[in-house]
């Protein structure tokens, strides 16, 4: 399974020092994939088992955009992991889906493994399956879902950082039409926490879980590390 985490604008570069090197006792004997988005001023070579991803690169090697990060900075630090198409960055920061589309191909020619996301806001889903659906297509929109280092992240709008969740029947049906999509491995994300992380966990077509102010903690996010392993070691 895939278990990551989005800090987003949160913990600095010491508090994050601090966060992998308690994350590194936990992951060390488990089978997850653990992946970990830090601040941008924050990222570093940290020596770890868990895979430290860019919340957000500009697609260049480097240039005068003021404000932004090129491949250069990620080369520095041997990253090849970037979250693309993230909700806040297409509603607060206003990515129009050709520019994400722009981005997510720059990366996937330099082989980067990308965390795609998509999902829908409230208005959107209290209307019907079939507009909720068409959203969350259109946000597919010249994406390679072919692409063999893809793993998409489903994070409905409405429940991020709100503590509402979809109902397990729910997301079992979002994935189950995301799947038809793509093979790719299909991530759960929007108000993940340690006391739900587990079901979630265990809904048909979840291949791991997105987790944001729920895995600030790294205690907490050791946990549900664990439980990802717990439910792997039952299933076998």
């Amino acid at each position: 399974m895939i278990i990551a985490a989005n800090l987003k604008t949160n913990l600095t570069r010491s508090a994050t020092c601090k966060y992998i090197k308690e994350l590194q006792i936990c992951v060390q004997n488990s089978t997850q994939n653990v992946i970990v988005f830090p601040a941008t001023s924050s990222l570093d070579s940290y020596e770890s088992n868990v895979t430290i991803g860019a919340q957000n690169a500009y697609p260049v090697e480097n240039g005068a955009f003021t404000g932004e990060i090129g491949l250069e900075h990620l080369k520095e630090f041997e990253i090849k992991t970037i979250l693309i198409g993230h909700s806040e960055r297409r509603h607060i920061l206003g990515e129009s889906q050709e520019f994400i589309a722009k981005k997510f191909h720059y990366f996937k020619e330099q082989g980067f493994q990308i965390i795609f996301c998509v999902g829908e806001p409230l208005e959107i889903r209290e209307g019907s399956k079939e507009e909720m659906l068409t959203y969350i297509h259109k946000q597919f929109e010249g994406i390679d879902t072919t692409y063999e280092n893809l793993i998409i992240a489903y994070e409905p709008v409405w429940a991020i950082g709100t503590g509402k969740v979809p109902t397990l029947e729910d997301i079992k049906e979002i994935h189950k039409e995301l799947k038809k999509k793509s093979s790719a491995p299909l991530l759960y994300g929007g108000s993940v926490k340690v006391n739900n992380v587990k079901d979630i966990l265990s809904v048909e077509n979840v291949d791991g879980v997105l987790v944001g102010s729920a895995a600030l903690y790294a205690e907490h996010f050791c946990t549900m590390i664990e439980y990802a392993d717990e439910l792997q070691q039952s299933r076998h």
